[in-house]
C-alpha cells in the first residue's frame, strides 16, 4: 500500500510541477490530491522518493521537483493517455481529407503536431526504398517533349520531362503507358528493373530509344535518395519555454543539425508505435535537457511495409499524458490516410 501511495505522490508532484513550474510541497499535495493521508505522511513518502532519485529539492526549504528518473517512472507506470479533444480530431481528419500528395501531407501534419502539442514537431518523409509503384503516367507535352509521372503507394508524386527525339502519337503513348504499368505496378525500384527491360525489348525498333528513356526515368524516379528528409515546425514553441532550460542554445544547435534528428529516427524500432526518451537518456549532449516523444506511421497495410516517424521535442517539464496521446493519435490518423 505504501508503495502505491508513494507512486501517487510522485504522480502528484509531476502533475503539479508541469502545471505550475513551481517546486511542489507536501501541503499542496495534501490539499489538492485526495490521497487520504496527512501532509506529514506525504513528507515521509517524499523523503523515500528523493532517496530513490525520483525527485530532488532545488534549494533549501523548497518543495520537490521530478528528476529524469522520476519522469521515466511516471511515463512507464503512471501516465494515463489524455485523448485528443473533438475539435483537434476534426482538424486532423479535415486536413488529411483535403491533402493531395505526400509533400502536402507532411507539411500540414508537422504544423498540426506543433500546434496541438505546443512543442517542436518533426515529421520524417517515408523513404522510397520500400515504396512501390501505384501508377506511371505519360503525358504528351507537344514539341517532341514527354512528361513522365510516377505515383507511389505512399502518395508521393514525382515527374520528369523527356525529349525522346521522335514524335510519339497518341496510340503509341497509350500503348507504352499500359505496358509499363502492367510490368511495374506494385513493384519497387529493384523489382521493376527486369520487367521494364523486357517491355523495352518488345517495343518496335523505331520507338525503342524513347521507351528506353521512359524506362530509365521511371526507375530513377522510384530509386530512393541517399538521405532521408525531415520537416520541422514550432521552433517558436521551444523559445517560449526557454525558462525550462538552463541554456537553450545547445537544443537549438541540435535541431539545426538535422542529421542529429535523422540519426535519432533511424535508430528507432519501427515495431514500436510510441517511444519516449527523457533528458540524459538522449545520446546527443545538446538534448540532455529535452524529452523526445516519437511515433511510427506506415504507408501500406503490411506490417513490414514502408514506415517513417514523427515526433515532438520539448523540455522535460511537459504534459506527457497529453503529448504522448497526440503523437500516437496523429501517427494513427496518418497511417490510416496513407494506406487508403
Amino acid at each position: 500500500m505504501s508503495e502505491e501511495r508513494r507512486l501517487d505522490v510522485l504522480r502528484a508532484i509531476v502533475t503539479e510541477y508541469v502545471h505550475t513550474r513551481e517546486p511542489v510541497g507536501s501541503k499542496v499535495i495534501a490539499q489538492t490530491h485526495d490521497l487520504g493521508v496527512s501532509s506529514a505522511t506525504i513528507r515521509n513518502d517524499m523523503a523515500v522518493l528523493e532517496e530513490a532519485g525520483l525527485i530532488y529539492q532545488p534549494h533549501t526549504s523548497a518543495g520537490r521537483v521530478p528528476t529524469d528518473k522520476g519522469y521515466r517512472v511516471f511515463v512507464d507506470r503512471l501516465a494515463a493517455f489524455k485523448p485528443m479533444s473533438a475539435p483537434e480530431r476534426q482538424a486532423v481528419e479535415k486536413f488529411l481529407s483535403q491533402s493531395t500528395d505526400i509533400d502536402e501531407v507532411v507539411a500540414g501534419t508537422v504544423r498540426l503536431l506543433a500546434q496541438v502539442t505546443r512543442q517542436v514537431a518533426v515529421v520524417e518523409y517515408p523513404t522510397l526504398e520500400n515504396q512501390t509503384l501505384r501508377r506511371a503516367e505519360l503525358v504528351d507535352l507537344g514539341l517532341g517533349r514527354l512528361l513522365v509521372i510516377v505515383i507511389t503507394d505512399a502518395g508521393r508524386v514525382q515527374e520528369r520531362t523527356l525529349e525522346p527525339g521522335c514524335e510519339l502519337d497518341e496510340v503509341t503513348i497509350s500503348d507504352m503507358r499500359a505496358r509499363f504499368n502492367e510490368a511495374a505496378e506494385s513493384k519497387n525500384s529493384r523489382a521493376m528493373v527486369e520487367p521494364l527491360e523486357a517491355v523495352v525489348e518488345a517495343t518496335p525498333a523505331n520507338v525503342r530509344p524513347a521507351a528506353e528513356m521512359i524506362r530509365s526515368a521511371i526507375i530513377d524516379l522510384m530509386t530512393p535518395a541517399a538521405e532521408s528528409r525531415i520537416m520541422m515546425a514550432g521552433i517558436s514553441n521551444l523559445a517560449r519555454g526557454a525558462v525550462d532550460f538552463r541554456d537553450i542554445a545547445p537544443v537549438l544547435d541540435a535541431l539545426e543539425e538535422q542529421v542529429v534528428l535523422m540519426r535519432l529516427f533511424a535508430e528507432l524500432d519501427t515495431d514500436q508505435d510510441l517511444h519516449v526518451s527523457i533528458g540524459t537518456e538522449n545520446t546527443h549532449d545538446g538534448l540532455s535537457e529535452a524529452s523526445i516523444i516519437t511515433g511510427t506511421y506506415r504507408v501500406s497495410d503490411a506490417q513490414e511495409g514502408p514506415a517513417a516517424h514523427l515526433g515532438i521535442i520539448g523540455p522535460t517539464r511537459m504534459d506527457y499524458s497529453r503529448t504522448m496521446s497526440s503523437v500516437r493519435a496523429i501517427s494513427s490518423y496518418l497511417s490510416r490516410y496513407l494506406t487508403r
